[in-house]
C-alpha cells in the first residue's frame, strides 16, 4: 500500500515539475494540436516524394510545410525573443523591414535593369549588403527605445508604417526579377536534396545563437537589463548598450528571412511580403512562455513556440478557415495557452496538485 502511494506521489511530482516548466506550454500546444490532425485528418501527417518542374526529388505534404514556413518564424522568433527580454517590448516593424531588405537584395542584383539577363553582384554580396541594411534599420530602433527611451512599440510604429514605402521607392516602385536558377534554392530547394532549405537556415542560425549564448555573456546580461536595468546599470553593465544590440540582432535575423522570402518567388511584392509576420513572431516568444515585460527567456521554447505557430495556421488553412479570419482563430487559441502559462494560474493548478496529493497520503 505504501508503495503504491509512494509511486502516485512520485508520479504526482514528476507532473508537477514538469507543468511549472517553461516549455511545457509550446510543447502541450504541439503534441494537443498533432492530436487532433491526427483525429481529423490522419492524412495530415502524409509525406510525399515527388519531382519538380527542373527535375529533382522534393518532399511534400504538411508537414514539410510546417518545417518550411516555419523556419521563416523561427529565425524572427530568437531576434524577437531577445528585443523582449532586453526592452520589455516588441518589434512590430519586422515584416516592414523584411520589404526593406528584400528590396535591396534585388537592387543589389538587378541594378539599374529591373529584368537583368544575368546578375550585376554576386549572390553574398547582395545579401550582405542586405544586412547592413537591414541591422542599421535594427539599429534606428534600437537608439531610439535604448537611447531616446520611446516604448519599443511607439519607435518600431515608424519603420512599420514608412517601411514598405521604403521598400518600394528602393527600386523606383519596379519589380525587379530574378532570373538566375541558383537564386531560388535559399527559398525552395537545393538539388539533389528534398528537404526545403530554409530548414538548413534556421538550423544553422539555432546553432549560432545557441554557441553564442553558451560562451558568451549576452544570455546574462540580456535578463539581468530585462529584470532590472538599474541595478544592471549599478552592477557594471551598459543596459542601454544591450537593448541596441539586441535590435540590431534582429535586424540579422530580418536580412536572413528576407533573402529566403524573395528568394522563394525571385521577385518581391512590397504590400504582402512578410504581412502580418510580426504578430506571429510576437506570439511564437509568448506562446514559449516568456514573459512580454521581458527578463528570463527560454530559446528553445520561443522555436519551438514559432513552429507551433506555423502548425496552428497550417491547420486552419486545412480545415478551409478563410486567411482574413486567422487572427481571430489564432488570438483564441494563443490567449488560452498564454493564460495557462502565466506563473498565476501555474501556481494555482500546483496548488491543486498538492492538495490532491494530500487527500492522497491521508
Amino acid at each position: 500500500m505504501q508503495e503504491k502511494d509512494s509511486n502516485k506521489s512520485g508520479v504526482s511530482g514528476f507532473f508537477t515539475k514538469l507543468f511549472r516548466q517553461q516549455i511545457f506550454i509550446p510543447l502541450a500546444a504541439l503534441v494537443l494540436l498533432a492530436v487532433f490532425n491526427l483525429i481529423a485528418d490522419p492524412g495530415f501527417f502524409k509525406i510525399t516524394l515527388g519531382y519538380n518542374s527542373a527535375g529533382n526529388p522534393v518532399l511534400s505534404g504538411f508537414l514539410i510545410t510546417i518545417l518550411d514556413s516555419g523556419s521563416e518564424l523561427a529565425i524572427l522568433a530568437i531576434g524577437m525573443t531577445l528585443v523582449t527580454a532586453a526592452s520589455g517590448g516588441q518589434d512590430i516593424s519586422v515584416g516592414a523591414a523584411i520589404a526593406i531588405s528584400g528590396s535591396v537584395l534585388l537592387r543589389v542584383l538587378c541594378g539599374t535593369d529591373p529584368r537583368p539577363e544575368k546578375l550585376q553582384a554576386p549572390i553574398i554580396v547582395a545579401f550582405l549588403v542586405s544586412c547592413v541594411v537591414a541591422m542599421l534599420f535594427g539599429a534606428f530602433n534600437g537608439i531610439l527605445v535604448a537611447y531616446f527611451k520611446i516604448q519599443p512599440m511607439i519607435a518600431t510604429l515608424i519603420l512599420y508604417t514608412a517601411g514598405r514605402s521604403i521598400a518600394a521607392w528602393i527600386n523606383l516602385n519596379a519589380l525587379p526579377i530574378v532570373s538566375e536558377p541558383s537564386f531560388t534554392y535559399f527559398g525552395e530547394f537545393i538539388p539533389g536534396i528534398p528537404i526545403p532549405t530554409p530548414f538548413f537556415i534556421a538550423v544553422a542560425c539555432m546553432i549560432v545563437i545557441g554557441l553564442v549564448l553558451k560562451f558568451t555573456n549576452l544570455r546574462l546580461y540580456t535578463q539581468a537589463v530585462g529584470i532590472n536595468a538599474n541595478s544592471s546599470r549599478l552592477n557594471g553593465l551598459n543596459p542601454a548598450f544591450i537593448k541596441f544590440i539586441s535590435f540590431v540582432i534582429l535586424g540579422l535575423c530580418v536580412a536572413v528571412v528576407g533573402l529566403i522570402k524573395v528568394s522563394r518567388i525571385s521577385t518581391i511584392n512590397y504590400s504582402v511580403i512578410a504581412k502580418d509576420i510580426e504578430m506571429d513572431a510576437i506570439l511564437a516568444v509568448a506562446l514559449g512562455g516568456n514573459p512580454l515585460g521581458g527578463g528570463k527567456f527560454n530559446m528553445t521554447a520561443s522555436i519551438i513556440g514559432a513552429y507551433v505557430i506555423q502548425l496552428l495556421t497550417t491547420t486552419l488553412y486545412k480545415f478551409n478557415v478563410q486567411s482574413d479570419a486567422l487572427p481571430a482563430y489564432k488570438a483564441v487559441v494563443v490567449i488560452v495557452l498564454v493564460v495557462l502559462s502565466a506563473p498565476v494560474v501555474r501556481d494555482w493548478i500546483s496548488g491543486l496538485a498538492k492538495k490532491s496529493k494530500a487527500k492522497g497520503v491521508a
